[in-house]
């Protein structure tokens, strides 16, 4: 039997080049969208270039009486904050090399009737998936019904797909428990990822931020810079 990569991920805000560099590495991604929203990390917001540095794009999203939610039935507030986006997207990345090529994408995303976080999110993310060449099959974890939390919850996923091998983000090493995965027969890798540099509309340059940075810049080439391990990288793993 062919091995069989699995990677877990919650469905990040314009998620950054180490989550489709994560997805890239996999057989098969999860979107794992039935664990417990967290405000105010990468859920449900982002970084973008501006002249000043850079700004966070945040979504507001319900949280008054919902404690516990999940990613999947987390909804997004209703503020203006579409219209606010926009207009920072036009003035941080309309000038780009690429902006009129994938603005209206981003138009066409806030004009849509999408309520809930996670399926706003996981529309971007498949978006991004196909501009940046990944070709992953895609799962979500509320579909598969596997139980437990932390590890345990991982494990029951990686064996419900059948997967030889889990690729884990570096700060895995923090909190997994390898032996499980060892007893069952699953090997446990960890991302090595260091952050491609490239030109961007402003300088000096600033790593991490969302991807669509990379693609308003560098638009079609996005893809190669991603994977290319002879273009010029940061040298620390960033996580």
């Amino acid at each position: 039997m062919s091995p069989r990569v699995v990677a877990i991920h919650q469905p990040e805000c314009f998620p950054w080049l180490g989550f489709l560099d994560k997805a890239a590495q996999a057989d098969v991604f999860v979107l794992l969208d039935d664990a417990q929203y967290s405000k105010n990390y990468f859920n449900n917001r982002n970084k973008v270039r501006t002249a000043q540095g850079w700004s966070w794009l945040t979504i507001p999203v319900e949280t008054a009486g919902r404690a516990g939610q999940t990613f999947a039935e987390a909804k997004m507030g209703e503020d203006g904050w579409r219209r606010k986006h926009l207009a920072t997207w036009k003035q941080s990345y309309g000038s780009a090399p690429f902006g009129d090529r994938y603005i209206p994408f981003l138009e066409d995303l806030y004009a849509r009737p999408l309520a809930e976080l996670g399926e706003f999110n996981t529309a971007a993310i498949l978006w991004l998936f196909e501009q940046f060449e990944v070709k992953v099959k895609i799962e979500t974890s509320s579909k598969l019904g596997c139980a437990g939390a932390a590890t345990d919850k991982l494990l029951s996923i990686c064996k419900t797909l059948g997967a030889t091998e889990y690729l884990s983000g570096i700060s895995g090493k923090e909190y997994l428990e390898e032996a499980k995965f060892k007893d069952a027969g699953i090997n446990v890798r960890y991302q090595d990822f260091h952050h491609p540099i490239y030109t961007q509309r402003f300088e000096p340059f600033i790593p991490a931020l969302s991807s669509f940075d990379l693609l308003f810049n560098h638009g079609p080439q996005a893809a190669k810079i991603l994977r290319d391990p002879s273009f010029p990288r940061l040298t620390e793993i960033f996580t």
